[in-house]
Formats: C-alpha cells, structure tokens, sequence
C-alpha cells in the first residue's frame, strides 16, 4: 500500500471502517443481552463454536489447514491466551458494566498497543506519542473512577480485557506472514471454545439456552463476523493513517445502543473522560503519520 491512496479508495476505506464499527456495536448489545442471563463460561462457549467453524472454512477454502505444525508456534500460543483471557474477562464484565463504559475504555486500545509496542518490541515513540498515552490512561480514570474502596471487580475485568488484547495483538505481529489471518482467528477461536469447556468443567454452571438467547448468540455472531470482515476490507482499501481513526466511531455506535435500547445514561465524567481518550487516539495517529512521512521524506 503506498503512502497515498487514491481519494475513492480511501473514502471506500471509511465507509468500511465506520460499518465495521457499526457491526460491532450491535454485536456487543447482543452480547451483553446474552451475559446478562446466561452463565460466563456458557456464553464463552457458544461464542467460539459459532465462530470458529466459519473461520475454519474460510482458511480450508483457500487450502490452509488448521491442525498443521504452525499452531503450536509460541507466537500464536502467546496470542490464543491473550484471547482468552480478553474473551473470559469482557463477557464477565458485560453482564454488570454499561455498554457506554466498556466501550470508552476500550477506545484506549490504540494507546495501550503502541505502548506495549514500544516497550517489548523497542518501536520508536517519541515524547508527543508517550504524553497522549498518558493523558488518555488519565482520561480512563476518569471513566472507572476508582474511589476511597478501591476499584471494583467489574473494572478489574475491563482492564484486564484491555490487557488481553494488547497481548495479543502485539503477539499477532510475531506470526509469520505466511500464516493466513484466516487461520490466526480460527485458532483463537478454538482456544475460547476450550476455554468455555473449561469454565463449565470447573463451576457447573450451564443451563438450557432458549430459543431467543440462541437467536441472540447467533446474532452476536453473524454482526461479529461481518464486522470482522468488514474492518479488513478497510485496511486493505484505504490509507491506514487516514481510516484507521475511525475506529473511534464504535464509543458512538455502542453508546447509542445502549442508550436506546438499555436505557443507559452515560455521566458527565465519562463522557469527558471518553473524549479525553478519544482525542489522545487521534493526537497520536496525527504525530505517527507525521513520523512517517519524515521517515519516507529521509
């Protein structure tokens, strides 16, 4: 991809990106529908095997196997327990934290990779960079607001989610470029299944899905998936630099689902510190593309 896409690429990037985020957010209400009233390890459960099976096919359709010798790369091991540990912690803390919280924190994503980027893989950041991620993780305070008790278990599980992802999308970029990203999801996928098998092994706790939460748990899964899909197409058409900012229309996405649909009404200090955050992302994609055109330039 050149530095400079043509401006209908880029535009057909955007309009990928912000559906992808769109997908997303009805995939998370769906999700936190099925938290609220089915066990954790249940609805981990059912998330994999919906999910897997189409990965599976997708990476058998173009002639890659999943059960080959790559899956046991320390690599894609390290990236299937940041999966699981980002899949257990999010639905435990769908099930009690509203839609507009979890989705302000997860808008520091962005900030934490680059972090741990710079940290395990020695990526220059510069002191602009480093001082956004500081005053995005202040404005994450703002959101979970942890007061004279300490902090809650609930936002325990969010920032340990948080930390799931970053470990394994930055465990993602030590995968040979040979693996397909098909593959990659599928493993991660079959990892969550093992992981709900595992969960229900140890607590016991399952009971009879109904018919409306299989339907929600299907649902979840088909918006998941094209929202997946649909944020790979946007990577691929546009310009990284230019699109990938727009991953922050999901804190609006999400919190409009869960004002219309759970009634839920965000405070003032989330919605402060949720623009904090947001606009610490953006500062820091503006000063990255920046360094990459000096870079280019040089």
């Amino acid at each position: 991809m050149t530095l400079h896409q043509p401006r209908s690429e880029n535009l057909t990037g955007i309009v990928l990106m912000l559906a992808a985020m769109a997908l997303f957010a009805v995939e998370d209400l769906f999700l936190k529908l099925a938290a609220t009233d089915l066990p954790v390890g249940q609805v981990v459960l059912i998330s994999g095997l919906l999910g897997a099976p189409i990965f599976m096919v997708m990476a058998w359709r173009r002639g890659n196997g999943i059960f080959v010798r790559e899956a046991l790369l320390p690599a894609v091991i390290i990236r299937n327990v940041g999966e699981m540990v980002a899949a257990v912690t999010y639905v435990a803390a769908l099930a009690s934290v509203p839609l507009g919280t979890i989705a302000a924190v997860l808008q520091a994503l962005p900030l934490a990779v680059t972090m741990g980027a710079a940290l395990c893989f020695g990526e220059k950041v510069g002191w602009r960079r480093w001082s956004a991620i500081l005053v995005g993780f202040a404005g994450v305070m703002l959101v979970i607001r942890p007061g004279a008790d300490g902090i809650k278990l609930e936002t325990v599980l969010m920032l340990v989610s948080v930390a799931g992802v970053v470990v394994r999308d930055l465990a993602s970029r030590a995968i040979p470029k040979e693996v397909t990203t098909a593959q990659i999801s599928a493993w991660g996928l079959l990892a969550v299944t093992l992981l709900g098998i595992g969960l229900i092994s140890v607590t016991g706790d399952v009971r009879m899905v109904t018919g409306t939460e299989a339907a929600i748990l299907g649902a979840a899964a088909v918006f998941g998936s094209g929202g997946y899909w649909a944020v790979i197409g946007a990577s691929r058409t546009g310009e990284v630099s230019v699109v990938a900012p727009f991953r922050y229309s999901r804190l609006i996405f999400t919190m409009s689902m869960g004002v219309i649909f759970l009634s839920e009404r965000p405070d003032a200090m989330t919605l402060i510190g949720a623009g904090i955050i947001v606009a610490s992302g953006l500062y820091a994609f503006a000063r990255e593309r920046v360094r990459k055109r000096a870079s280019q330039g040089a």
